[in-house]
């Protein structure tokens, strides 16, 4: 089926990123584009081959699938493929072939590349490597939505003072948004009651409506904290309702902006270090969704963000071991405390259990085991106190199964590497990732290199661990599709942990049982998995940049939740990101399945 030119051309405009380019740029690129017409069979090309070009399905239906024959993705009606080699070094990636009778647009790389370099939305929807994130957060540049506090409390203009002030006494707030209608009709502040209530004599019946300041200056969610700081030192004024198309949504205080600046992490690790019962200290993490959405919306990387905040953890677990000892008493013999899970990684975020465990001292007697059984009982009532939920599976301190001696957690993890069965392979993927929080390190250290060095070198217990890192995979649908949750309260969404960062955990965790490498973050994983050569360079560049994209993805999700007053979690509506977004996610995908794909055919590396 021959196409025009301008058939072309039309085609083109319903496409992104094509829909961002004028027509003169658009007409000028359609000479240049090839299409073929292919029947259902046809192979468009194999992994490793020479690209043509960028192809876009015109008409007709794709499969593409990996280097190991393993089906990753169908492609339908304005999809296109073969960027990833384009983008790289000219070969594919994967191979493609037609599932029905089809029609392909190719756009050679030529022109595509010259799309690339001189449109910049071309460049950004095929460019996963995104440029360096601001690190530094500033007050002045952030967004009103990041700074607001949302649900402002209102109050009518028929109202009386009393009845306002009381209000603002109860909710403790300096000021109430005087709402008529659904419309903003005024504001009334504390200066209001003390100046011209208070002040005048007036009854205490007086109308909000005749002391309110009417028609309140206003700002929309999408100002910057420049708009907020010049309005509020030229007006005088402290309190500023922020609007957003005629709806009251929040209102910016001077105390929101103190808060903004206060709310560091290094100002909660410090609140935190000097609590003195899990209560104080449970006030101090209570911030920490705050916090989250000022990294996020700082330009911080994942990884910095999930540090920043396990810090805090970390902090609150030492300073709980310390109160324990304080009443207590000095310990019988040398103990450790480690976490592992996210915490032991330093990848928590914004919803974390507890998952940890005790090492003592051989030296340690039975009549010793009440003391650690009364320490961990204070430690994990106190985190979960602080917000860190028990752990579902009880892998805590608290369970004598987890708070043992060096000789018995030696005997633990040898069974678990010479008899790998399915418990044995859970128990091994959550305690490769172990990290020591407090108390003698050296308890530790032998006992992970040795551990390392056993696991490596067992190929059966590798395999086992191989396979049950591949229990958790990507959410890939058919054409183009996402596969969210079926079923129940999260149903239409993705799990953004178990089917999204879970599944490169995972694959971390193998690179470093096959590297013996002691890092137990993840990135850190990746990176140095790279390094070692366990890693292809191209598969480590991949996977870095599809972890990269989810994580933050993950990321930005819950800090949205948390500025919408909700509490963060891991379920993400596909509904609520752009294409652009919708697009770059599932390729990120894409390429964690190929990557377990390969680890799943016996390679570890994938070139």
């Amino acid at each position: 089926m021959p196409l025009t030119q301008a058939q072309i051309t039309r085609f083109l405009k319903s496409v992104h990123p094509y829909d961002a380019l004028s027509n003169d740029v658009l007409e000028a690129l359609a000479p240049e584009v090839e299409a073929w017409e292919v029947e259902q069979g046809f192979s468009v090309y194999d992994a490793g081959e020479k690209l043509a070009g960028l192809f876009i399905v015109h008409e007709g239906q794709i499969e593409v699938s990996d280097e190991n024959g393993v089906v990753v993705s169908h492609l339908g009606v304005r999809n296109s493929f073969g960027e990833r080699g384009l983008m790289r070094d000219g070969l594919a990636a994967t191979s493609a072939r037609a599932d029905a009778h089809s029609v392909l647009l190719v756009i050679p790389p030529t022109p595509f590349h010259k799309l690339v370099e001189e449109h910049e939305a071309v460049a950004k929807f095929f460019n996963r490597a995104r440029a360096p994130r601001k690190q530094e957060r500033s007050l002045a540049t952030s967004l009103v939505q990041t700074l607001m506090a949302h649900s402002p409390v209102t109050c009518t203009p028929e109202e009386t003072v009393q009845v306002a002030a009381r209000t603002m006494r109860e909710r403790r707030v300096s000021s109430v948004c005087v709402v008529k209608n659904d419309t903003l009709a005024g504001i009334l502040t504390t200066r209001d009651l003390s100046g011209k209530v208070l002040a005048e004599a007036l009854p205490v019946t007086t109308l909000v409506a005749d002391v309110m300041t009417p028609d309140p200056l206003t700002l929309s969610p999408s100002a910057i904290g420049s708009d907020v700081l010049h309005a509020m030192m030229e007006r005088k004024i402290g309190h500023i309702p922020i609007v957003e198309a005629g709806k009251l949504v929040g209102i910016v205080t001077q105390t929101d902006l103190t808060r903004f600046q206060a709310v560091s992490s290094a100002e909660l690790v410090s609140e935190i270090a000097h609590a003195n019962t899990p209560e104080e200290m449970a006030k101090v993490t209570a911030r920490i969704p705050t916090l989250l959405v000022q990294l996020v919306a700082g330009g911080n990387r994942h990884e910095i963000v999930t540090r920043l905040i396990t810090d805090i953890a970390d902090t609150a677990t030492r300073r709980l071991l310390t109160l324990a000892e304080e009443q207590l008493g000095q310990p019988p013999v040398p103990y450790l405390w480690l976490a592992c899970g996210s915490q032991g990684r330093q990848e928590q975020t914004g919803v974390s259990d507890q998952d940890n465990c005790l090492f003592l001292d051989d030296a340690a007697s039975e009549a010793d085991m009440a003391y650690f059984e009364a320490l961990a009982k204070f430690v994990c009532d106190g985190l979960d106190t602080c917000g860190y939920v028990y752990c579902p599976g009880d892998m805590m301190a608290t369970n004598p199964r987890w708070c043992q001696t060096v000789s018995v957690w030696k005997d633990y993890f040898n069974g678990w590497i010479n008899t790998p069965d399915n418990e044995a392979q859970m128990l091994a993927s959550v305690m490769f990732d172990l990290r020591p929080i407090g108390g003698h390190t050296a308890l530790f250290e032998d006992l992970q290199e040795d551990t390392l060095k056993a696991a490596s070198k067992n190929s059966i217990f590798v395999a086992h661990m191989a396979s049950n890192s591949l229990k958790h995979t990507p959410p890939l649908g058919l054409l183009r599709s996402f596969a969210t949750i079926r079923t129940g309260e999260h149903k239409n969404q993705l799990d953004m942990k178990h089917n999204g960062v879970v599944p490169v955990v995972d694959l971390g965790r193998i690179y470093a049982l096959q590297g013996q490498l002691t890092a137990v973050n993840t990135r850190a994983r990746l990176v140095a998995a790279q390094e070692a050569g366990v890693l292809s360079t191209s598969g480590g560049r991949d996977l870095l940049d599809a972890y990269d994209l989810i994580a933050e993805t993950r990321l930005t999700h819950q800090a949205a939740l948390v500025k919408a007053g909700k509490a963060p979690d891991n379920y993400l509506p596909p509904s609520d990101l752009s294409d652009f977004e919708r697009s770059h996610l599932r390729d990120a995908f894409v390429v964690v399945k190929g990557l377990q794909s390969a680890l799943g055919h016996g390679r570890g590396m994938l070139g």
